[in-house]
């Protein structure tokens, strides 16, 4: 047989698996007709939460209930949308309503833990953003939160869904690339000179509860920065929610899309947890008032293989053309991975032979709907909890080892930093008065 035949038939077998994971509209067909609608409460209705809204309203075996947010024209947006729901300010109210089965945690990452867990604990199913916590401590409270009341969690890690994501797993795993020694993670963009800018402290605006949206949080003046959301007179936000990039509310990069990233390598590569952990970087140029990086190259060491997360938010300059995305390098094949599909690039051919298979849209829609299928047949659903959580922790460690400078060795039994105790110190986060875990 000839190498091109051979590559004919590496093709064909790519296409035909590609095509047995497409779903069919049976495969995906809803519970028409049911009588057990399942009640659902959001917490959190901004940026994520509004794809949320609309892909539950889709669903002929879920009724919204319940919209709450401590901002009011976010509550306005959602309320046009869900009218028969009832408003809250306080998320408390929700899990006190016997008619909520199920609730939406879409709120900044450090108010994904508290809600979570309370939830939990009220007999509630939670279908919760990611990254699951600020704190690798908190997240696994999470965890024993759901286990100890037998909830199903669901972690916002969508690309789980994606059927072509799950093809690209499988082939990593069956040996197609041979032997994967090391993959590279990255997100590139440049948004100099100014970033998100660097606006005064200020006071908060009357429709908003300041107070409440820090939670947790430590007490500070109003920034807009801080709280991060910017809607137009028609409430549409006008860019990607800044909290994201002050350590109180969440990790910068690193947790927001390195999650996602870190998440699918783990899965491929049959490993959830790092033994060693460094990182470089730092706020190199941009003039604004972010605490997370705007430079960050991170290195996870792994049994069996390395991984680097790298972040540029100065130079969007491509990696061979993709501004985002994965590599696995293999002994026999390259395989670059992304929201679009997925290339394989076979060793030792001058040009290469590229195959690829498209990505199905909808994995928000697909991800909900695993998750309203796991509530009701009590299995756990693609991204549960404990999944979420070992994703998050990776991404934790490395910012904890960019805050500390130095190498972190990680003990994935004991979820404990060895030998460091300043370091151990950033696993987990003091709660302002009165919250608490």
């Amino acid at each position: 047989m000839t190498a091109s035949s051979n590559r004919r038939d590496f093709v064909k077998t790519l296409a035909l698996g590609a095509a047995a994971l497409a779903p069919s509209a049976k495969a995906y067909a809803r519970s028409q007709g049911a009588n057990d609608r399942l009640g659902i409460g959001i917490i959190g209705v901004g940026q994520m939460a509004r794809g949320h809204l609309e892909n539950l309203l889709a669903e002929q075996d879920v009724e919204v209930r319940a919209l709450c947010d401590v901002y009011a024209p976010n509550l306005e947006w959602a309320a046009a949308r869900a009218p028969r729901a009832m408003t809250h300010v306080d998320f408390r109210e929700v899990l006190d309503r016997d008619d909520i089965d199920a609730v939406v945690v879409g709120t900044p990452d450090h108010w994904h833990a508290i809600p979570t867990v309370m939830a939990c604990e009220a007999g509630k199913d939670v279908y919760v953003e990611k990254p699951t916590a600020v704190a690798i401590a908190e997240s696994r409270q999470m965890i024993e939160a759901a286990r100890r009341n037998d909830r199903i969690v669901q972690v916002g890690t969508q690309q789980r869904s994606a059927p072509h994501f799950r093809y690209a797993v499988q082939l990593v795993r069956g040996g197609t690339l041979g032997k994967v020694t090391f993959v590279r993670t990255w997100n590139y963009r440049n948004l100099l000179p100014d970033g998100i800018g660097n606006p005064p402290d200020g006071t908060p605006p009357d429709d908003l509860d300041w107070d409440m949206w820090l939670g947790p949080a430590p007490s500070v003046p109003y920034n807009e920065n801080r709280f991060g959301v910017f809607l137009d007179e028609n409430l549409q936000y006008q860019r990607w929610s800044s909290f994201r990039w002050f350590w109180d509310y969440a990790g910068g990069m690193m947790t927001d899309w390195g999650v996602h990233l870190l998440d699918i390598v783990q899965w491929a590569m049959d490993a959830d947890a790092p033994e060693k952990v460094s990182s470089h970087g730092g706020k190199l140029v941009l003039e604004d008032n972010r605490q997370t990086p705007d430079t960050i190259q991170a290195t996870f060491r792994y049994p069996g293989f390395v991984c680097t997360y790298e972040n540029r938010e100065c130079s969007s300059h491509p990696l061979d053309g993709h501004g985002y995305g994965i590599f696995f390098h293999g002994t026999e094949a390259t395989m670059f991975l992304d929201r679009g599909g997925f290339q394989i690039h076979p060793e030792g051919r001058e040009q290469g032979v590229p195959m690829q298979a498209q990505s199905l849209p909808a994995s928000h829609a697909r991800h909900m709907r695993n998750f309203l299928d796991c509530v009701k047949s009590r299995q756990q659903p693609v991204s549960d909890i404990e999944i979420g959580h070992r994703s998050t922790s990776t991404a934790i460690l490395g910012n904890i080892a960019y805050r500390t400078g130095r190498q972190l060795t990680w003990d994935r039994e004991a979820e404990a930093i060895v030998g460091d105790a300043e370091a151990a110190k950033l696993l987990d986060l003091a709660y302002r008065a009165p919250w608490t875990l």
